[in-house]
């Protein structure tokens, strides 16, 4: 009977062992914490938006290489992520095409690869952390602080260094590098923003809709949603969604600060610029600005958004001053936010970044540079959008690896 390591009991990890076992593996899945799944509890605000219905490579996700991404995918897509999960007990909804567990609760998501893991005779080990690995001949050494393990293969699925008190600390990253491989740089991603202004402190706490917009290497990227301020800058999922491009285009300057990056957002993003103009030509007479922004901007911002729009709250509205108004309406159709920066790995969701995935075979995920070793989910220079798709990249990647390194079939 094969002897498979797998490292890390996140998500991946214990799809990995799970996918393996089923295959007549003998799994041993160590975890370097006291409880498995740390990260998973706290995904969708505990939640737990575990897929997603609506799923495009090229928009859903971040990495050098669409079509590695797409061929683990394509292993165990998002019908076969449901059935499985179906079949272990866990029923799910759909809310607009995310998927969550009925019970909006992700313990129950834990609870349920907890059930199979002993259905299946996994052994887990706790508080086992990895510090070592190395092959002697065919037979893998995994070394931690008390023991070390024996394998024939290795699935490395001990995260990235995104919320590194759930676990995830970067000590994969060390693990994959013994083992030859080579890092794309990771940032941190679906992460606050930094940004300069000092209208931002009489902004915080307020939450609009918004239309971002951020042009890296010449390309536009544009995300809407709920835009949240904060006193250092902005947060919500449309700014999360284009902060890894952020950090990794402010890097890719030369020594100091690096590139400047822009955000330009549309304030207002209900209404063409056109409409807004002709509705205030037509009720605005005599009104004060700050009354005529009353029904389209949160009270709390209106006073400091105008401010830092070049206009005057108090200003009166007229005919005779209307080319002021629509310069105004443009100014905030047009926001632009000098972004200094992002938050850092302890506040970040995922990293940009990880594993170089020309180093790993695109069907299996086993190595190219050291044979019998797996490498699964967050570690891999793949990250995807808020919405469900970094945990079905998870479920994919450690599908694919466990089935791979049990000797099953791969698709």
């Amino acid at each position: 009977m094969k002897q498979i390591l797998v490292i890390g009991a996140g998500a991946s990890g214990m799809l990995a062992a799970i996918s393996a076992a089923r295959c007549a593996a003998s799994v041993t899945l160590l975890e370097g914490k006291e409880k498995p799944g740390r990260k998973l509890l706290v995904t969708g605000s505990g939640r737990c938006n575990l897929t997603n219905h609506s799923l495009d490579v090229e928009t859903c996700y971040r990495g050098a290489d669409p079509a590695f991404i797409n061929s683990i995918l394509k292993q165990f897509p998002v019908e076969k992520t449901l059935s499985f999960f179906e079949e272990a007990g866990l029923r799910t909804c759909s809310r607009g095409g995310y998927v969550y567990p009925v019970t909006g609760q992700a313990q129950s998501v834990l609870n349920v690869l907890l059930l199979e893991l002993r259905r299946l005779g996994v052994k887990i080990k706790y508080s086992e952390k990895v510090i070592s690995l190395k092959k002697t001949g065919e037979i893998w050494e995994v070394s931690t602080h008390s023991w070390t393990y024996r394998a024939d293969s290795v699935i490395l699925a001990a995260g990235s260094c995104a919320a590194p008190a759930t676990g995830s600390d970067g000590s994969g990253y060390k693990l994959a590098e013994q083992a030859g491989h080579s890092l794309v740089k990771p940032y941190p991603a679906l992460v606050p923003m930094k940004a300069e202004g000092k209208f931002l402190k009489k902004l915080s706490g307020v939450r609009m809709p918004a239309d971002i917009f951020l042009t890296v290497c010449k390309k536009t990227f544009r995300e809407s949603g709920e835009l949240q301020w904060t006193d250092y800058g902005i947060s919500g999922i449309a700014a999360f969604q284009l902060s890894g491009l952020a950090a990794r285009e402010m890097a890719a300057g030369q020594s100091g600060r690096g590139k400047q990056v822009a955000a330009v957002l549309d304030l207002l993003p209900f209404e063409t610029q056109e409409k807004l103009f002709t509705w205030a030509c037509s009720h605005g007479e005599g009104r004060r600005y700050e009354d005529l922004f009353a029904g389209l901007l949160p009270v709390k911002a209106i006073q400091p958004l105008l401010e830092a729009a070049g206009g005057r709250p108090s200003a009166v509205f007229s005919m005779k001053n209307s080319g002021e108004f629509e310069k105004l309406i443009h100014t905030l159709k047009h926001f632009t936010l000098n972004i200094t920066g992002v938050k850092g790995f302890e506040n970040a969701q995922v990293c940009s970044g990880g594993v170089d995935t020309s180093e790993v075979n695109a069907c299996t995920l086993e190595s190219k540079l050291a044979p019998a070793l797996y490498i699964t989910g967050e570690l891999l220079d793949v990250d995807g959008i808020c919405g469900g798709y970094n945990l079905q990249w998870a479920w994919s990647s450690g599908w694919a690896a466990g089935r791979a390194a049990s000797g099953g079939k791969t698709v």
